[in-house]
């Protein structure tokens, strides 16, 4: 991203002031001129940080960033604040926050420090603090008679909290390039996934004429929530055991707090053991209410034998309260069931807090990350509060208090509660083949989080890329996790709710009582009555996991950091609304970009959503992580990047990695590389020595040939000499040989006969010798020669002196004819 435009005239007139402050961290020292009122931000519409659709509605120069005491420009658009630093004119990530995470900000003015001198003439300073969802606490600073924080006050109160959801920048942003298909067909794959029937592709025209209702030998989908009738915030299809009617089903319903009757959220391929989930039953505050649809149903889930003997299966039936809020909800007609109503059941509560405990368990966390960071939000290192206590000085009373006050926070506690059960359930479904059905009050909150955990621990699909969305989009979405309540969004029936917020004890250095009334009025915060951080906290064990198993999930920790506050900030419209049937309503799959087709974008361009350590061969099943294992730490990509931003960071250090994994490769290739030319040359090498073999073998094979002619030539000579013939040998080798017929000499020349590998052989070429050139001679009657009639061969029948090697004649060719007259 390329730098902004260079600073306005009157930035450049804080640029002195801010030079003296720089490092100092002191809001005292700085030296204020004298600014104009908020100008036109016609100035800024042109900053390449924006977004697309991103427009600014008011600028406030020279404003302060009290957090690290740097001065800059704030700026308000329709979808953030963004805070531009006057040094490096750059965007400061502390300082911006998307406008729909902010969850409360109250005006401020700081407390007059008695140990400090103060001139009458230096006004108190006036000070905004926004407190995020993300778990930071932001302050900036303006200069009195500005009139800048009102100004800025008042852009809040009208952008940060829409009347109605199609004023979110989702909606106002227009068409998107990252482009979104309808979620009903990818929920409807993911059941087809679960059933076995991976070969059937939904579509619309599937959806649209209710074909979709498949089934294999246990389960079905059906499509009697097709139209939200039987329950609004549940998904269109269901899937439900196979032997239950559709009437059962309604009649069922009933039995159930918001009509949310048990239906099945996972079940195994194998074992059929099933994860199903509800809400809680109306038995009374006796807990003597029945129902027999309701019993049917979820003894259905059992119907299927587990094991070789064929032994019933268990049903486990896992109340995610505590016990005594059980009870307590049985005075409104709630309850949990009877172990005695529901066949071969058992009932199990893992006291798991509600939303309210969650949502001041957050607050807490979040001050105490706040005080015991680098710095805090008024600007105060945290080695020097609380009267110069520091850590380096080892004042055990100070690290004991701050080690007391994450424990007090509960954060942990409940991470590992939650992480309890998941691992409870996954255990009895992976080694009893049990089947398992979990509600808590309403069905939306814990038990969407033990569900959908569950599955994860349970399913190596869902430990993709593409199985997260599919579990996000079935446990979350389309059964109904009320996003636009738990976050704090607009929905559909109108805005949340305004109170005054309570004062965060992080803000130990500010006075509360010194805010006016008007000041009071104008506070702002989210309806606290529904906010919670249920899904935050979900992907807070999800990270837990993760460290547990750092090479069982192809995602890393900085695609969850990135798609949680892609989530927080509404940027993309697929978590608004509480329901599927809400988000029907409103068109959003139509009306906005897709979060999901943005993050897989950035896969394409980026690394860093991929986890380096990823083995899927090493866990290809069930993760079952021991009681030890369970003991949750803070996490540090997302709880302390704001807290502790100089320490070393996660990301950086997976960077660096898979750069060394890059030129690992590269290296790898270029030995692969290497090896195959060795492997080349060797066979090049062996492909010679054999030839060289075969040379020594035809060399020696000569050799032998030229020894054995040698031999035979002897034998033949000495035996044509015998005979009265002389035989000579040219150089060339030509044999010519020679009759004495009385005073006249018969020459006959005989050549060679080459062989078939070019070598000469003797033997045959005297072979041919005897068996042609000499009968010639001694049977033709036209020449001079006319052996053996000539007199030097043969003296009457006898012959004389005639030395004869029979073994010798034996292998030659030698015909009879030639030793007798005509």
């Amino acid at each position: 991203m390329t730098a902004p435009r260079p600073p306005s005239r009157r930035l450049r007139s804080l640029r002195y002031s801010s030079e003296k402050m720089e490092g100092t961290g002191s809001w005292d020292v700085l030296e204020w001129t004298k600014f104009d009122p908020a100008s036109p931000s016609g100035s800024f519409s042109n900053l390449d940080c924006l977004l697309e659709s991103e427009r600014v509605i008011f600028d406030g120069c020279g404003a302060i960033l009290i957090n690290t005491g740097e001065a800059g420009t704030l700026l308000l658009t329709n979808f953030r604040i963004l805070f531009l630093s006057e040094v490096s004119r750059k965007v400061v990530p502390l300082g911006t926050i998307p406008l729909v995470t902010i969850e409360k900000f109250n005006k401020m003015v700081p407390k007059v420090q008695s140990n400090r001198q103060h001139s009458n003439k230096d006004p108190p300073k006036r000070l905004l603090q926004v407190t995020g969802k993300d778990m930071r606490i932001i302050v900036y600073g303006f200069r009195p008679g500005t009139k800048q924080r009102r100004a800025v006050v008042d852009a809040l109160m009208n952008c940060s909290k829409p009347e109605r959801v199609w004023d979110l920048y989702a909606f106002t942003s227009g068409v998107s390039k990252f482009s979104n298909t309808n979620p009903k067909e990818r929920l409807l794959n993911e059941y087809f996934r679960l059933l076995g029937k991976s070969s059937s592709q939904a579509s619309m025209k599937m959806i649209e004429d209710g074909s979709f209702a498949l089934s294999n030998n246990l389960w079905r989908i059906t499509n009697l929530n097709y139209n939200y009738n039987l329950c609004e915030t549940y998904p269109f299809a269901l899937m439900v055991p196979k032997s239950i009617s559709d009437d059962e089903l309604i009649q069922a319903s009933t039995f159930r707090a918001k009509c949310r009757l048990p239906v099945i959220s996972w079940c195994h391929p194998g074992s059929g053991a099933v994860i199903a989930r509800s809400s809680q039953p109306f038995v009374g505050l006796m807990m003597n209410m029945r129902s027999n649809f309701d019993e049917k149903l979820v003894a259905s889930f059992c119907t299927q034998l587990a094991g070789p003997e064929g032994a019933p299966r268990k049903l486990y039936i896992a109340d995610a309260r505590p016990r005594k809020n059980a009870l307590a909800n049985g005075a409104k007609g709630g309850g949990s069931e009877s172990s005695s109503n529901y066949s071969q059941s058992e009932i199990v509560f893992f006291g798991i807090d509600n939303i309210h405990a969650m949502r001041e368990s957050f607050s807490r966390l979040r001050d105490y990350l706040d005080i015991n960071g680098i710095t805090s939000s008024d600007g105060t290192s945290s080695f020097l509060r609380q009267g110069g206590w520091t850590w380096g000085g080892g004042n055990l009373s100070s690290m004991s208090a701050s080690v007391s006050l994450l424990g007090e926070s509960g954060w942990l506690s409940h991470i590992q509660s939650i992480l309890a059960g998941v691992a409870w359930i996954a255990a009895r479904v992976a080694m009893e083949s049990a089947s398992v059905l979990v509600h808590c009050s309403d069905g939306w909150d814990r038990t969407t989080q033990l569900v959908s955990l569950a599955c994860l621990l349970l399913d190596p699909y869902y430990r993709t890329f593409a199985g997260f969305q599919a579990l996000i989009e079935k446990d979350w979405l389309a059964f109904g996790h009320p996003f636009a309540d738990r976050v704090g969004m607009p929905n559909v029936a109108g805005s949340g709710n305004f109170e005054l917020p309570i004062q965060s004890s992080s803000a130990r250095s500010f006075s509360s009582s010194s805010v006016s009334a008007a000041a009071q009025s104008s506070t702002y915060s989210h309806g606290q009555n529904n906010y919670s951080p249920i899904f935050l906290q979900w992907v807070d064990c999800v990270s837990q996991l993760m460290r547990m198993y750092p090479s069982a999930f192809e995602f890393s920790p900085t695609f969850l950091v990135d798609f949680t506050d892609c989530l927080l900030s509404c940027r993309f419209g697929n978590f608004l609304c509480n329901s599927e049937k809400e988000r029907q309503q409103c068109g959003i799959s139509d009306a906005y970009g897709c979060m999901w087709a943005y993050l897989t974008d950035l896969r394409s361009t980026s690394a860093t959503h991929c986890n380096p350590f990823y083995d899927p061969s090493r866990y290809d099943g069930p993760l079952l992580p021991p009681a030890a294992a369970l003991a949750p730490t803070l996490w540090p990509q997302f709880h302390l990047r704001w807290g502790c931003p100089v320490e070393p960071n996660p990301a950086e250090i997976e960077d660096q990695y898979r750069a060394m994994t890059v030129k690992y490769s590269e290296m790898k290739k270029k030995k692969e590389e290497a090896e195959r030319k060795v492997e080349e040359l060797s066979s090049v090498i062996e492909s010679l020595k054999k030839e060289l073999q075969n040379e020594r073998e035809i060399s020696r094979a000569a050799r032998e040939s030229a020894k054995r002619a040698i031999k035979e030539l002897g034998v033949v000579s000495r035996a044509v000499q015998s005979l009265g013939c002389k035989v000579d040998f040219t150089k060339n080798g030509d044999c010519t040989v020679e009759v004495e017929d009385g005073p006249q000499k018969c020459s006959h020349s005989i050549p060679q006969k080459p062989s078939e590998n070019n070598t000469t052989e003797v033997s045959e070429s005297i072979s041919s010798l005897t068996e042609q050139k000499v009968s010639q001679a001694l049977h033709t009657r036209e020449g001079t020669c006319r052996w053996p009639d000539a007199g030097c061969a043969q003296i009457g029948s006898q012959f004389v002196g005639l030395k004869t090697n029979f073994e010798a004649f034996d292998k030659l060719s030698i015909f009879d004819s030639y030793f007798t007259a005509e």
